[in-house]
């Protein structure tokens, strides 16, 4: 029988094809951002003013995330850091194929959270994912059930943080991954999960600018 794969849904290979091409422009807004010197005193501001910067995982990361999901099955997947909702595109396509799951994926910025919804009603994913508006480390306080897969993609100083949040709702196998590795913010999650008295088995995926991948011990 011929197994069909829901990235290659003209609507998802669109849609992803018109996002990664808008995020190509990130780092003019980036460079705009630092040249105004804006210090921001909240995540709240912090997301407000990069409202148009995609800050997206690369394709292959998405496709990575996607082989996981599939491998993995998980019935919960948590996503933290929705932003224009690509890397959750690969989550969702991954559901989908699998026939069981959801995605539980979290977004500070409103505009970004509207944005996103659109996308998901565009492709036809919408069923399977729930956008929760607001700050992670409230909106997924009151989650219910075992969350299986956790990608951690939101302000890398609170990816440890979330993860904490998250921890009793990990059973043993359930598999954490971190993007940016190489980035400064990051690497008190780094500490943490690669410490094996913390109870993790973790490695490095060289992608992009690496990717953490855990499995919960």
């Amino acid at each position: 029988m011929e197994r069909t794969c829901t990235l290659h849904d003209r609507r998802v290979e669109s849609t992803l094809d018109r996002l990664f091409q808008a995020a190509a422009h990130d780092e003019l807004a980036r460079r705009h951002l630092q040249e105004a010197g804006t210090a921001w005193a909240t995540a709240q501001e912090q997301a407000d003013a990069k409202a148009e910067v995609y800050m997206p995982i690369s394709a292959p990361g998405g496709q990575l995330l996607y082989t996981l999901v599939r491998a993995a099955r998980p019935v919960t997947i948590v996503e933290f850091g929705t932003s224009f909702g690509i890397s959750t595109l690969y989550l969702a396509a991954a559901v989908r194929d699998n026939g069981v799951g959801r995605v539980i994926t979290t977004e500070l910025s409103a505009r970004k959270a509207a944005a996103a919804r659109r996308t998901f009603v565009e492709t036809g994913l919408d069923d399977v994912v729930t956008v929760l508006e607001g700050d992670a480390r409230a909106t997924l306080a009151d989650i219910d059930g075992e969350v299986g897969f956790v990608l951690l993609d939101g302000w890398k100083d609170l990816c440890l943080p979330v993860l904490r949040l998250l921890e009793a709702r990990l059973p043993s196998g359930a598999v954490v991954v971190a993007d940016d590795v190489v980035l400064d913010d990051l690497r008190p999650y780094l500490d943490y999960v690669r410490d094996p008295r913390n109870g993790y088995q973790s490695v490095t995926f060289p992608v992009e600018d690496g990717m953490e991948i855990s499995c919960r011990l």
